[in-house]
């Protein structure tokens, strides 16, 4: 499966990367390569969590457009 992943650097340093499409699921690493690494076995870990508790795997997910 492919999912999107947002990934930032924060005021300390360190890269966080979150799946949109999965609630809580998020990680983090040195940089950005490890975060990447470390977003895909939460993914997994946190697909599993919700397959075994009967729960939808993931949430949708939509762009919109925002006037400023």
């Amino acid at each position: 499966m492919k999912f999107f992943v947002t990934i930032y650097q924060d005021e300390d340093g360190i890269f966080i990367a979150e799946c949109p499409s999965i609630p809580g699921c998020i990680s983090q690493g040195k940089t950005m390569r490890e975060a990447e690494k470390n977003i895909q076995k939460a993914i997994r870990e946190c697909m599993q969590v919700r397959a075994a508790k009967g729960m939808p795997l993931t949430v949708t997910v939509r762009q919109i457009e925002v006037q400023l």
